[in-house]
């Protein structure tokens, strides 16, 4: 096998490394073609710290409302938590007017046929539910992103199946994430183990590129699909798995044009992580 400093097979008369040796791209040239072709922002080291920072503050924001979500007390409290929680940080929560209709709250609580996106209200919680909880934040203009489960006492097994397979959905999609692999491998990993498990992925909604923006290029399906977009370094998007106990369908409410309901009624899940693409792997920038 050649060496880096034998003579080139091209008859050259150079050494192997300074001819035809595979040079990799630098950053910058990287960066500029994957804004140019796809629309993704490769962030900077710098960038990448502030975003790191955004992520960790966003986790202990998330973990002090999930543990405050116990039985009696309503979603809108939890808001209120949520809102005292980013003014004592001194940082801003991404989802309060954000899109439209503007969405009303500080995060977003996603109750038993809720796929997403549920509003919190004066609704006290009860045993047997199940609750998403999404929090954002922007912490010095950089965005962290994550969402996880609470459950509210004793609850089904078909609301813990749910809950345990769009965990798992979520761990095994992480695992594919690195340099050479590319973004339709995370909806295999998913609908693969999702369906083995008599469940749906929901296909109407994605993860996305986020950090210097709240939504970023790319979309990140979790469903099975063909975006054959390799993982490079500096590279931060979610994965957040939407999982269903039936049909894979959800059903926009008409009224509150947000909160997002399972078309048959049956439960539904989600966790979520924002993932740094790194040089040899990846790194969970949210953890729970």
């Amino acid at each position: 096998m050649i060496s880096r400093n034998d003579i080139c097979w091209c008859g050259s008369g150079q050494k192997w490394k300074k001819c035809h040796y595979p040079q990799l791209p630098s950053t910058e040239p990287l960066a500029k073609r994957y804004l140019k072709e796809f629309g993704i922002l490769i962030k900077t080291q710098e960038q990448i710290e502030k975003i790191r920072k955004a992520c960790q503050i966003t986790s202990e924001i998330l973990e002090q409302i999930c543990a405050a979500a116990k039985e009696g007390v309503t979603t809108e409290e939890l808001d209120l938590l949520s809102r005292k929680l980013h003014k004592e940080y001194g940082v801003i929560p991404a989802p309060l007017g954000y899109g439209q209709p503007p969405y009303p709250k500080t995060i977003c609580t996603s109750l038993n046929e809720v796929i997403c996106h549920g509003i919190p209200d004066k609704r006290p919680l009860q045993k047997g539910d199940i609750l998403n909880i999404d929090a954002s934040c922007i912490v010095d203009g950089f965005y962290g992103d994550s969402s996880r489960m609470v459950a509210i006492g004793e609850i089904s097994k078909e609301k813990q199946l749910v809950i345990d397979v769009s965990l798992e959905c979520l761990m095994k999609a992480i695992e594919v994430c690195r340099p050479g692999g590319e973004v339709w491998e995370i909806g295999q990993a998913i609908e693969d183990y999702a369906t083995s498990k008599g469940c749906s992925v929901v296909n109407q909604f994605v993860g996305h590129g986020v950090g210097i923006a709240f939504h970023e290029a790319p979309e990140v399906p979790h469903h099975y699909n063909r975006l054959q977009i390799p993982f490079v370094p500096g590279m931060t998007f979610t994965i957040e798995p939407m999982i269903n106990a039936g049909v894979r369908e959800g059903i926009i409410d008409p009224k509150d044009g947000w909160t997002v309901r399972t078309k048959d009624g049956k439960p539904s899940a989600q966790w979520e992580h924002t993932i740094l693409i790194t040089e040899s792997g990846h790194e969970v920038l949210t953890r729970f």
